[in-house]
């Protein structure tokens, strides 16, 4: 076997058994909500890391998942496990229409319009109360009890993206997404249909991404459009996780959640009840100070520049 492939092997080997170690809710709640973080930063790095479509608009995938979960159960009286299963479909069909409008533009350009179109998508989540509850939101009573069985499939849900990822990555399909990455023009120069291939990332990024979503209404059992529509708390954040992980890396955004959610729970709790609440409050200004650092020492993220923290390292001992 290759040495990634034992590595990889290792570390999904450690995951199996880390509930089974922690027994912990707590420690298993934060490894849920890494795991689902993976995913969505997965997705948005194949979109922007590899295609270079920067996006501010994945809230719309995931808030579709999850809507698409908690209407069927609550208006329609299905699982909403049915609904995680139709979650990542329904965000592909609003990822082409979102694709059919933004993609026209280029550049910022396209970012201010994913940014708009998210904010629109909120607003109808907002005010189409008979579809959605407004925001009353959705409310649905939880499948298990213990935090075990909801772990595993978020685990199962990271390690399917991840291998999504790298397969496609590894295929002509990732070859033409880093060609327009890198010069669009070139690359329709060269008979890439850059339209279509734009689309397909979209497509498998919108659909994890939705996925995540509808997993997290099953698991947290309740949303509302600020929740699962919101700029800063899921498009941000997942632009935060691959950027510190590392932007176009297939495990960047692996690490990068496990980063931002730990610095996350740590502020929220003000470092576990030893400083004062306004900690739990700054967490935003320490995710900021963080893209700072990495932009100007890491610019490739911990993964991309593992190498210069590992001589760094070395250099300090």
């Amino acid at each position: 076997m290759k040495r990634n492939q034992v590595i990889s092997a290792i570390i999904a080997v450690v995951f199996i058994i880390l509930p089974l170690v922690v027994t912990s809710d707590y420690y298993r709640h934060l490894a849920i909500l890494a795991l689902m973080w993976v995913v969505i930063g997965g997705s948005w790095n194949l979109l922007a890391g590899y295609t270079g479509q920067i996006s501010f608009g994945h809230a719309i995938f995931f808030g579709t998942g999850a809507y698409t979960a908690g209407i069927l159960a609550d208006k329609l009286g299905t699982s909403a496990w049915l609904g995680m299963a139709l979650g990542g479909f329904t965000a592909v069909l609003a990822g082409l229409v979102i694709g059919f409008i933004c993609f026209r533009l280029r550049g910022p350009y396209f970012a201010l319009a994913t940014i708009a179109a998210g904010e629109i998508c909120r607003l109808i989540a907002v005010n189409w109360e008979s579809l959605t509850n407004g925001m009353v939101g959705v409310l649905l009573i939880q499948t298990f009890r213990s935090k075990l069985p909801y772990y595993y499939v978020a685990l199962a849900l990271a390690a399917a993206s991840l291998l999504v990822f790298n397969l496609v990555m590894k295929s002509k399909w990732g070859f033409y997404f880093v060609s327009i990455r890198e010069d669009q023009d070139a690359a329709e120069s060269l008979g890439i249909n850059a339209a279509l291939y734009k689309n397909l990332s979209l497509a498998i990024s919108a659909f994890f991404t939705g996925t995540a979503g509808a997993f997290y209404m099953n698991y947290m059992a309740f949303i509302d459009p600020e929740v699962v529509f919101s700029l800063p708390y899921i498009s941000i954040m997942a632009i935060l996780v691959a950027i510190i992980g590392g932007v176009a890396t297939i495990w960047g955004p692996a690490v990068g959640a496990l980063i931002m959610v730990g610095i996350q729970e740590t502020f929220r709790s003000a470092i576990f009840g030893l400083a004062p609440k306004w900690v739990s409050q700054s967490h935003a200004l320490v995710f900021g100070l963080m893209v700072i650092f990495v932009i100007l020492y890491l610019a490739n993220g911990v993964v991309g520049d593992w190498p210069k923290i590992k001589r760094l390292v070395v250099r300090s001992r």
